[in-house]
């Protein structure tokens, strides 16, 4: 089993930058691709990034390329998610997953967190 915390969240300014915390324990988290998800009111669940167990390896979605940042500390079993030159449409919850298989499919994640609300004001 794993579980994950997410932490960080909050109200920014466009522009601002904000980081993501999600603490997981569980010795499989060490190994675990670790990523991010967020849903907007009214919208559908999105894929943001993820992270492999070893860190070295990241993916990201098309709307926060170059913006967002990945990484993680296994020494604290926490993943991290940088989050740069914030907009208003970047405003959603954010949750922290894992699994033990690569996807970008929200159906892949098997352990997810209760989520951490980022709003980001015009």
């Amino acid at each position: 089993q794993v579980q994950l915390v997410e932490s960080g969240g909050g109200l920014v300014r466009a522009g601002a930058s904000l980081r993501l915390s999600c603490s997981g324990s569980g010795r499989a988290f060490l190994s675990y691709f670790v990523g991010w998800f967020r849903q907007a009111p009214g919208k559908k669940r999105e894929f943001v990034g993820f992270t492999n167990g070893g860190g070295w390896m990241t993916q990201y979605a098309d709307s926060v390329k170059g913006r967002f940042t990945i990484s993680r500390d296994n020494n604290k079993n926490t993943v991290y998610l940088q989050m740069n030159t914030l907009k208003p449409e970047d405003t959603a919850e954010y949750y922290c997953v894992a699994s033990d298989v690569i996807s970008t499919q929200a159906n892949m994640y098997t352990f997810w967190g209760q989520g951490t609300q980022v709003i980001v004001s015009s």
